[in-house]
């Protein structure tokens, strides 16, 4: 049987996460989403999503939707930001702790994005975070980029269908299908 990753696309609906001249985190994630979860099916994964289009789920219930759907995995996505524009760049990839397969496939994300030319920041410890704390199965939140960091957004738009291909590396890199 095939691994099955749960795929996140953080926000959604009336909440558009982080901000930065008309571009919503919500649409970049989305859009990642998808690409993420075609580069991953593609390669012989069953994927699953919380959501497909503009919907808003809490935190908690994208975590329900990972543990009813029996998902190996769950990746969630996201755009990180800061207080001023251009004040950081790069990628982080958060985790409740950094232990086992999830604290590994966190790394290898954070250097598969780093190749692309994002800043490797750090894989981070965030047990606060719903989306890690209450999924029965191993999970990852990726920042990927800065969305006020336009350094980051030319990365992010240039190499798009690259960043997708680069995360379904770490995946097959830590956990196979």
């Amino acid at each position: 049987m095939a691994t099955k990753i749960m795929i996140d696309a953080g926000h959604g609906g009336y909440d558009n996460g982080a901000s930065y001249e008309g571009r919503l985190e919500k649409n970049d994630n989305l859009n990642l989403a998808l690409a993420l979860g075609d580069e991953l099916a593609d390669r012989g994964y069953d994927v699953a999503y919380t959501r497909t289009t503009d919907v808003y789920d809490s935190p908690v219930q994208k975590a329900v939707k990972g543990n009813e759907s029996g998902a190996d995995y769950f990746i969630s996505l996201h755009r990180n930001s800061s207080p001023q524009p251009n004040g950081y760049n790069g990628v982080q990839t958060l985790v409740y702790d950094r232990s086992g397969v999830k604290y590994e496939l966190a790394q290898a994300i954070n250097d598969e994005l780093e190749k692309l030319g994002f800043r490797n920041i750090n894989v981070e410890e965030r047990p606060g975070l719903a989306v890690l704390r209450h999924t029965d199965m191993p999970a990852v939140l990726v920042e990927t980029g800065f969305i006020n960091n336009d350094y980051d957004n030319h990365l992010y738009d240039y190499n798009f269908e690259t960043i997708a291909s680069a995360i379904a590396n770490a995946v097959d890199e830590t956990v196979g299908t």
